[in-house]
C-alpha cells in the first residue's frame, strides 16, 4: 500500500503542469490510478508528504482512508526524480506505516529504497 500511495501521488504529479496542488485540481481531479483516487490522495494527504513540510506529522484518518485501496506495486512505477522534488519520500513512507501500511525495507520507488522500521 505504501507503494501504491508512493505511486499515486507522484502519478498526480506527472498529470501536471503547475504545480503539484493547482495543477492537479485542474487536470486530474475525478481520475483513479492504480486502484486510489488522486484528488482524494492529494486532498487528504498532501501536506503529509511534501517536502516542504517541517517535522513529520502522523497522517489524518481521512489520508489513511484514501490511501487503503491503492496498488502498492503500480503506484511506484510512476515515482520519478520530479516527483521526488515535490514529495519527501520519507514522509510518505511515514504517513503510509503510520496508516499501517506494509512496506518492506529495501523496496524501491523510483529512485528512493525504502529503509527499516
Amino acid at each position: 500500500m505504501t507503494k501504491f500511495w508512493l505511486a499515486a501521488v507522484g502519478l498526480a504529479f506527472l498529470l501536471t503542469s503547475i504545480t503539484p496542488e493547482q495543477s492537479f485540481y485542474a487536470t486530474a481531479a475525478d481520475q483513479t490510478y492504480c486502484n486510489g483516487d488522486l484528488n482524494a490522495l492529494m486532498s487528504q494527504c498532501w501536506k503529509y508528504v511534501q517536502s516542504s513540510g517541517g517535522k513529520k506529522v502522523p497522517p489524518s484518518a481521512g489520508c489513511c482512508a484514501a490511501m487503503k485501496p491503492v496498488d502498492v506495486p503500480c503506484a511506484c512505477a510512476y515515482i520519478t526524480k520530479a516527483i521526488e522534488g515535490y514529495v519527501s519520500m520519507d514522509r510518505v513512507v511515514y504517513a503510509a506505516r503510520s496508516c499501517g501500511k506494509a512496506l518492506a525495507p529495501g523496496t524501491k520507488c523510483g529512485s528512493y529504497t525504502v529503509p527499516p522500521q
